[in-house]
């Protein structure tokens, strides 16, 4: 099984139209223009019956306290867990593309809804729970949102573009699923894989 994700290519920077978040030297951040990339795969095996899209980084640090905090860095060695960025079920068995800005295409203040949709079935990202102690940000974040990694991370992040053909039409899922109840759904079901990474930083050393 094949997947390409147009604009980015394996192992290289994600471009910044594909962004939650872009460099800023005033304020460290700003926000990008956080358009979904186009998805395209192909030679899924007999016997799909619908494909899963997950999108993650298994770089975000596991204690946020000093995340994007003045005068602090985030450790390289700090133990690093899943961020998941993009859950789409339940997508049919006769597609096989998913146009670029279809799931997103700005940033959307107070999230998106999570349910169906053009393509599938929204699961919750994890913007749900970074943003929730933000009054002017916080709410439930379905579909896709882009990188924005911490400014002060010392760390290069990696996203990670997956799409994962099952022997079933649906998951079963509703309401607002995240990415661990996706994974858990699918255990056993998964008839094939396949990944694009791609990285992103903020930390102007690492850009540099």
């Amino acid at each position: 099984m094949k997947l390409e994700v147009r604009g980015i290519e394996e192992g290289q920077p994600v471009p910044e139209k594909f962004a939650f978040g872009v460099f800023s030297e005033q304020d460290h951040m700003s926000f990008g223009p956080n358009r979904n990339p186009e998805l395209v795969w192909e030679d899924a095996p007999e016997g799909t019956k619908s494909f899963v899209v997950i999108m993650f980084d298994p770089d975000v640090p596991s204690v946020a306290e000093d995340v994007n905090q003045e005068g602090k860095t985030v450790s390289k060695d700090l133990p690093r867990v899943d961020f998941f960025h993009w859950l789409l079920v339940d997508i049919p068995a006769n597609v096989s593309r998913i146009p670029e800005g279809e799931d997103s295409d700005g940033v959307s203040p107070k999230g998106k809804e999570p349910g169906p949709a053009a393509f599938g079935v929204r699961g919750v990202n994890n913007y749900t729970q970074f943003l929730a102690g933000n009054p002017d940000m916080a709410g439930t974040y379905g579909g896709y949102d882009g990188p924005c990694p911490p400014w002060n991370d010392e760390l290069l992040h990696h996203y990670h573009y997956e799409v994962h053909a099952l022997d079933v039409e649906t998951l079963g899922l509703s309401g607002e699923f995240d990415g661990n109840a996706v994974r858990d759904a699918m255990a056993g079901h998964v008839l094939a894989s396949a990944r694009v990474t791609g990285t992103y930083t903020l930390n102007p050393d690492l850009r540099s």
